[in-house]
């Protein structure tokens, strides 16, 4: 590799985390001449997909099977879909990260294939960025690792959310399929009939998720309500409501929250076999929202029938809890308690590193390994009185008097 190229990695590198690719792709366009870029890297929990380009750019999708079917060490050329239509690419496989990532370039039609020496020029700045990222994910420095952990966990939220809205859609219109009392012309429409009337119900919780505004109780349960009818509308189980008697305003995440973990845990009592009938009430307290579901089956459930995406999980952010009472032969209570005031801990829990910029947190990796403020200066390529100046910043902020105190509070956090 030549000194130019080395050069090129050295700006890719050293650019913010969000501007690694626009360089990188610059770096490659006079080698590479293409339309845009994008990567996908499953290490992270952050961003895992990035995208530069103004048009052709593929989603993330269209870059999966290109990471699955691609060779580390080996860029492939060729033709993928990208938006509908065949395009020429060049995809590049790395396997510097435990779970490989890809760089693919979206090229013009009709170019010259790219010589072998490119390709290779091409797949060692690759590795090297995926080497670069994997680092900051192997270290798990704090400000990343919060925002990862936040992007993971939201992310793991809404699949959970997203899996029971299609779960219950779902179940409902198998039931129709299933049920022998509709023939086929009435089945389908029916079928249809759920499907749009999901598909509406699914918009509408987003439109009213972004009010912050609460709803009161028996509103609240009567939505949910609406929704069950409609799943078991031609199952055999039998579905009996109890709606709570108070005229009580809940918080909308409350209100939203006991509607999908309702929602959640009837997926699992459903599961069942030999269930006839299902009851579900709400009963709200000065405190707490109480949420019972209690079946006629076989009383056999227990706490990891319940599944931690969807319903423990959920609980916990909520600060609720879940309590199973099963007696075989005679059926299943299960009650879901949602506190109605909101938790304090979370607020006493903030990451006293938050509040630090990102060169500030790089500052303070090397002083919780001990560098001393020339070897920070050389490995961040930045004089040493910069690095006093944040070092300042550091202990003023984070609320200590000495390095070794800042590097204990980062130990603590990481």
């Amino acid at each position: 590799m030549d000194a130019h190229t080395l050069n090129s990695a050295y700006e890719i590198v050293r650019q913010p985390l969000g501007q690694i690719l626009p360089r990188l792709s610059a770096v490659l366009g006079p080698l590479i001449p293409h339309r845009a870029a994008a990567e996908l890297a499953t290490h992270c929990a952050h961003s895992p997909y990035k995208s530069v380009g103004e048009s052709a750019v593929p989603s993330a999708a269209e870059l999966t099977p290109l990471l699955a079917s691609g060779t580390p060490g080996s860029p492939w050329q060729g033709t993928a879909v990208v938006h509908g239509e065949e395009r020429e690419v060049v995809a590049v496989t790395s396997d510097a990260t435990a779970r490989r990532s890809v760089l693919v370039l979206v090229r013009e039609d009709g170019t010259a294939p790219v010589p072998d020496e490119v390709l290779a020029v091409a797949q060692a700045l690759w590795d090297l960025v995926t080497s670069h990222f994997d680092r900051f994910a192997v270290e798990a420095m704090p400000g990343a690792l919060a925002r990862s952990r936040a992007a993971a966990d939201t992310r793991a939220r809404v699949i959970a959310e997203l899996t029971t809205a299609h779960s219950s859609a779902l179940s409902g219109i198998l039931g129709v399929l299933r049920s022998r009392a509709l023939d086929d012309t009435s089945a389908r429409t029916t079928a249809t009939d759920l499907a749009v009337n999901a598909l509406i119900q699914m918009r509408s919780e987003s439109k009213r998720d972004r009010s912050l505004a609460g709803e009161p109780a028996h509103e609240a349960f009567e939505r949910l309500a609406d929704g069950l009818r409609t799943m078991l509308r031609h199952s055999p189980v039998r579905l009996e409501l109890g709606p709570p008697a108070t005229p009580r305003t809940l918080a909308a995440d409350v209100a939203h929250g006991a509607r999908a973990i309702v929602r959640a845990l009837l997926l699992v009592v459903l599961e069942q076999e030999s269930v006839g009938r299902v009851h579900i009430s709400w009963q709200v307290t000065e405190h707490e929202l109480r949420a019972t579901l209690r079946d006629d089956g076989p009383g056999t459930l227990a706490d990891c029938d319940m599944g931690a995406g969807s319903i423990i999980d959920r609980l916990e952010v909520l600060g609720g809890r879940l309590e199973i009472d099963a007696v075989p032969g005679w059926g299943t209570t299960i009650t879901a308690t949602l506190p109605l005031a909101t938790p304090d801990a979370p607020v006493a829990a903030v990451d006293p590193l938050t509040g630090l910029g990102g060169r500030e947190l790089e500052v303070l990796t090397h002083l919780a390994l001990g560098h001393r403020n020339r070897q920070i200066a050389a490995a961040l390529h930045i004089s040493e009185s910069t690095v006093k100046f944040h070092v300042a910043n550091i202990l003023t902020k984070l609320g200590v008097a000495s390095r070794g105190e800042a590097a204990a509070l980062f130990h603590r956090a990481a």
